[in-house]
């Protein structure tokens, strides 16, 4: 089953954020055992951003959090957030494209 981690997180130096995203994801090209990724901005509130993940299964999620790799790129994301970050970790029941 796949899996979902939804991060919410909030920075006023989300440039600096995502030039560290982008390395990293170069970095580990290859190696990533996400599937998906997206990146969206709370329109009500100021500075407050989601991280949106996709796994192919839970374990594989977990695999990938207990990366040391995993661990120090996470501390060095924390240190430009204004604050401890939240997850949410879902199993994806179910899964719809629309093309019109």
């Amino acid at each position: 089953m796949k899996f979902v981690q939804i991060i919410e997180f909030k920075t006023s130096r989300i440039d600096e954020f995502n030039a560290l995203l982008d390395a990293w994801v170069e970095k580990n090209a290859g190696n990533r055992l996400a599937s998906r990724a997206l990146q969206a901005r709370d329109r009500d509130k100021e500075n407050v951003y989601l991280n949106i993940v996709e796994f192919p299964s839970y374990e594989q999620a977990m695999d990938n959090s207990n990366r040391p790799e995993t661990t120090e790129f996470a501390a060095q994301l924390a240190a430009l957030c204004d604050g401890p970050p939240a997850f949410r970790n879902l199993d994806l029941l179910n899964e719809r494209t629309f093309q019109d």
